[in-house]
């Protein structure tokens, strides 16, 4: 994929209205089923082409779709949604479906908001792969979240911004772009959904379909973007997703007590809605860490220049153990607790009488 032109910011896909029970887009026997002129000897059921014949990709090989679907007239309600099935039909996506309300499966637009029962199939329940085929086709693979298509056999009849313009027109009816690039006088364009399950949608609804010149269109998945700005946007994209995805799995009672002992443990106060707020006096509590917090906690000073003098050790307990259970001490007390008094151990007296040797040695 090439990154020399400029991304152009796309247009949001269609508002759908309430759904009404599905129409069947076509009557049982309407379409002819046109098999692909044979070029070989051998049927090669993997790439769905004949080996040893003309190269698959080959223009005079590609028979156009009789049908297409039309997203603001075709979705409807079918029995997938009292049954609770979440899978997309594969022939609604071609604009083929002949039982409409009758249909096993949506005949909508997959939500990218709800999540699928498998994400090892694609959104029409089909099995995805580990790596993609040779010629880009098929399914896809589950080790890569692809969201970016492959347009390719366009017919340019102008420059590259009326040809993103029609490319934007036909395909933003499958859901919300990101962006589009075309290649201009090569006949490709690039186009990234913001969810990879329209991307799957679009690619089967495009498939063999035709823009405003009667093209017969080639749509694949796209490799991946040498870009590394793309590659930084994407991986950020990515951890994003994950931690939303795991605040929303945890418990919202679990986050605030989380809160809240971090900020007994920095010193911080927090209002009546859980924010952190700065005290009075201290406009740089955000600013200092820990250690210096928990040193005006014990010393009753505001001022993170002042640093105490370090206890000496008297006993059995160094200086550290000795200030972090002042420490608590002092937040049981805010706590309304009863106070714990720390007691220094006396140092144990000397030794009278034989003593026993220091054995640095194995003579001794």
């Amino acid at each position: 994929m090439s990154s020399d032109e400029p991304p152009v910011l796309a247009a949001k896909g269609p508002k759908l209205k309430k759904l009404k029970p599905a129409r069947k887009q076509v009557k049982p026997g309407d379409v002819e089923k046109k098999e692909t002129p044979q070029t070989g000897k051998e049927y090669n059921i993997w790439y769905n082409k004949w080996a040893g014949g003309d190269r698959e990709d080959s223009y005079s090989n590609k028979t156009k779709s009789q049908t297409r679907c039309n997203i603001r007239k075709d979705a409807g309600l079918t029995r997938a949604n009292t049954t609770g099935i979440k899978y997309i039909c594969l022939f609604f996506s071609r604009g083929c479906c002949p039982y409409g309300w009758e249909c096993e499966y949506l005949h909508t637009l997959p939500d990218p908001d709800t999540a699928m029962p498998d994400s090892s199939k694609d959104c029409f329940a089909r099995d995805k792969f580990a790596d993609y085929r040779d010629d880009m086709g098929g399914v896809g693979s589950f080790t890569r979240q692809n969201r970016t298509l492959y347009v390719g056999r366009i017919k340019e009849t102008g420059n590259g911004q009326e040809t993103e313009e029609v490319v934007l027109r036909h395909f933003k009816e499958w859901g919300d772009i990101e962006r589009i690039r075309v290649l201009q006088y090569r006949s490709v364009a690039f186009v990234t959904y913001v969810s990879e399950l329209h991307a799957q949608f679009a690619k089967e609804a495009m498939a063999c379909q035709s823009l405003d010149n009667d093209e017969i269109l080639n749509v694949r998945w796209a490799t991946e973007d040498p870009n590394p700005v793309q590659k930084v946007a994407e991986k950020r994209r990515l951890e994003d997703m994950g931690q939303e995805a795991i605040q929303a799995r945890m418990d919202p009672r679990i986050i605030d007590a989380m809160r809240a002992v971090r900020a007994l443990e920095d010193g911080d106060v927090l209002d009546e809605n859980g924010e952190l707020q700065n005290e009075e006096g201290d406009e740089n509590a955000d600013e200092d860490g820990p250690d210096l917090k928990r040193r005006r906690i014990e010393m009753g000073s505001s001022s993170p220049t002042e640093s105490p003098e370090q206890p000496q050790v008297t006993g059995l307990l160094s200086a550290d153990t000795l200030e972090g259970l002042r420490y608590f001490a002092e937040i049981r007390k805010r706590n309304g607790a009863a106070p714990v008094t720390v007691r220094k151990a006396a140092r144990p007296p000397p030794p009278t009488g034989l003593g026993l040797a220091d054995y640095g040695s194995d003579e001794d």
